[in-house]
Protein backbone atom coordinates (compact mmCIF):
# COMPACT_ATOMS: atom_id res chain seq x y z
CA UNK A 1 0.00 0.00 0.00
CA UNK A 2 1.02 3.54 -0.94
CA UNK A 3 1.22 6.34 1.69
CA UNK A 4 1.63 10.04 0.75
CA UNK A 5 4.64 11.92 1.70
CA UNK A 6 5.10 14.93 3.86
CA UNK A 7 5.34 16.97 0.80
CA UNK A 8 2.57 15.70 -1.19
CA UNK A 9 0.59 16.02 2.07
CA UNK A 10 1.65 19.89 2.79
CA UNK A 11 1.02 20.42 -0.90
CA UNK A 12 -2.52 19.36 -0.98
CA UNK A 13 -3.29 21.79 2.29
CA UNK A 14 -6.15 23.83 1.92
CA UNK A 15 -8.19 21.43 -0.84
CA UNK A 16 -11.35 20.56 0.03
CA UNK A 17 -12.32 17.98 2.04
CA UNK A 18 -14.01 15.64 -0.72
CA UNK A 19 -11.45 16.08 -2.86
CA UNK A 20 -8.73 14.64 0.25
CA UNK A 21 -11.21 12.17 0.96
CA UNK A 22 -10.83 10.94 -3.03
CA UNK A 23 -7.52 11.23 -3.25
CA UNK A 24 -6.67 9.21 -0.47
CA UNK A 25 -8.83 6.37 -1.60
CA UNK A 26 -7.17 7.02 -4.79
CA UNK A 27 -4.01 6.67 -3.49
CA UNK A 28 -5.07 3.57 -1.53
CA UNK A 29 -6.72 1.42 -4.51
CA UNK A 30 -4.26 2.79 -7.29
CA UNK A 31 -1.65 0.73 -8.89
CA UNK A 32 0.66 3.01 -9.51
CA UNK A 33 2.25 5.26 -6.53
CA UNK A 34 1.86 9.26 -7.19
CA UNK A 35 1.94 12.30 -4.98
CA UNK A 36 1.59 15.98 -5.42
CA UNK A 37 3.97 18.73 -6.46
CA UNK A 38 3.90 22.13 -5.25
CA UNK A 39 0.79 24.38 -6.46
CA UNK A 40 -0.99 21.43 -7.32
CA UNK A 41 -3.44 22.33 -4.54
CA UNK A 42 -4.67 25.36 -3.29
CA UNK A 43 -3.32 28.62 -4.81
CA UNK A 44 -3.21 32.06 -4.52
CA UNK A 45 -3.90 34.75 -6.91
CA UNK A 46 0.00 35.35 -6.96
CA UNK A 47 0.74 31.87 -7.54
CA UNK A 48 -1.97 31.21 -10.11
CA UNK A 49 -0.79 34.05 -12.56
CA UNK A 50 2.70 33.31 -12.59
CA UNK A 51 2.06 29.83 -13.03
CA UNK A 52 -0.45 31.69 -16.43
CA UNK A 53 2.34 33.76 -16.93
CA UNK A 54 5.23 31.07 -17.22
CA UNK A 55 2.96 28.88 -19.69
CA UNK A 56 1.72 26.27 -16.72
CA UNK A 57 -1.42 26.78 -16.89
CA UNK A 58 -4.40 28.15 -19.29
CA UNK A 59 -6.14 30.46 -16.36
CA UNK A 60 -5.16 33.81 -15.53
CA UNK A 61 -6.62 33.79 -12.15
CA UNK A 62 -8.79 36.82 -12.89
CA UNK A 63 -11.05 36.78 -15.98
CA UNK A 64 -10.22 33.02 -16.03
CA UNK A 65 -9.99 31.28 -12.93
CA UNK A 66 -8.80 28.22 -11.51
CA UNK A 67 -10.32 25.99 -9.40
CA UNK A 68 -7.37 25.57 -7.84
CA UNK A 69 -7.98 28.86 -6.75
CA UNK A 70 -10.54 27.59 -4.29
CA UNK A 71 -9.41 24.40 -3.34
CA UNK A 72 -11.75 22.66 -5.43
CA UNK A 73 -8.83 20.90 -7.70
CA UNK A 74 -5.60 18.77 -7.08
CA UNK A 75 -2.60 18.47 -9.71
CA UNK A 76 -0.95 14.67 -9.35
CA UNK A 77 2.36 12.79 -10.31
CA UNK A 78 2.83 9.36 -10.97
CA UNK A 79 5.70 8.30 -8.68
CA UNK A 80 7.81 5.31 -10.53
CA UNK A 81 11.36 3.56 -9.63
CA UNK A 82 12.23 6.49 -7.44
CA UNK A 83 10.82 8.97 -9.66
CA UNK A 84 8.13 11.65 -10.66
CA UNK A 85 7.05 11.23 -14.05
CA UNK A 86 4.36 12.30 -15.82
CA UNK A 87 4.01 9.37 -18.67
CA UNK A 88 0.99 9.02 -20.21
CA UNK A 89 0.22 4.93 -19.57
CA UNK A 90 0.72 5.75 -15.74
CA UNK A 91 -1.23 9.05 -15.49
CA UNK A 92 -4.45 7.30 -17.17
CA UNK A 93 -4.23 4.73 -14.48
CA UNK A 94 -3.88 7.26 -11.72
CA UNK A 95 -7.06 8.92 -13.41
CA UNK A 96 -8.67 5.78 -13.46
CA UNK A 97 -7.88 5.55 -9.56
CA UNK A 98 -9.70 9.08 -8.80
CA UNK A 99 -12.77 8.32 -10.80
CA UNK A 100 -13.10 5.14 -9.29
CA UNK A 101 -12.53 6.63 -5.94
CA UNK A 102 -15.08 9.50 -6.23
CA UNK A 103 -17.76 6.90 -7.96
CA UNK A 104 -17.35 4.43 -4.65
CA UNK A 105 -17.49 8.23 -2.38
CA UNK A 106 -20.43 9.08 -4.18
CA UNK A 107 -18.65 12.87 -5.51
CA UNK A 108 -18.83 13.87 -8.87
CA UNK A 109 -15.08 15.46 -10.87
CA UNK A 110 -13.85 16.01 -13.52
CA UNK A 111 -10.04 14.56 -14.70
CA UNK A 112 -7.88 16.67 -17.47
CA UNK A 113 -7.38 13.54 -19.34
CA UNK A 114 -10.44 14.08 -20.54
CA UNK A 115 -10.29 17.49 -22.12
CA UNK A 116 -8.89 17.52 -25.23
CA UNK A 117 -8.47 20.29 -27.83
CA UNK A 118 -8.97 18.48 -30.88
CA UNK A 119 -11.17 15.65 -31.87
CA UNK A 120 -9.52 12.15 -32.16
CA UNK A 121 -6.51 12.74 -29.22
CA UNK A 122 -6.02 9.93 -27.07
CA UNK A 123 -5.60 11.79 -23.57
CA UNK A 124 -6.73 15.56 -23.08
CA UNK A 125 -3.84 18.09 -21.98
CA UNK A 126 -4.00 17.91 -18.65
CA UNK A 127 -3.63 14.16 -17.51
CA UNK A 128 -2.13 15.33 -13.97
CA UNK A 129 -5.32 17.48 -12.55
CA UNK A 130 -8.59 16.23 -10.69
CA UNK A 131 -11.63 18.34 -9.73
CA UNK A 132 -14.80 18.55 -7.98
CA UNK A 133 -17.83 19.03 -10.13
CA UNK A 134 -20.47 20.74 -8.24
Amino acid sequence: MFVFGRKSLENREGVDQRLIEIDDLALEISTIDFGHPRFSGLRTLQDQQALFESGNSKCDGIDKKSKHQSGRALDFYAFVEGEATWEKTYMAMIGAAYLQSACMLGYKISWGGFWQDSPGQMFGWDMGHVELDD
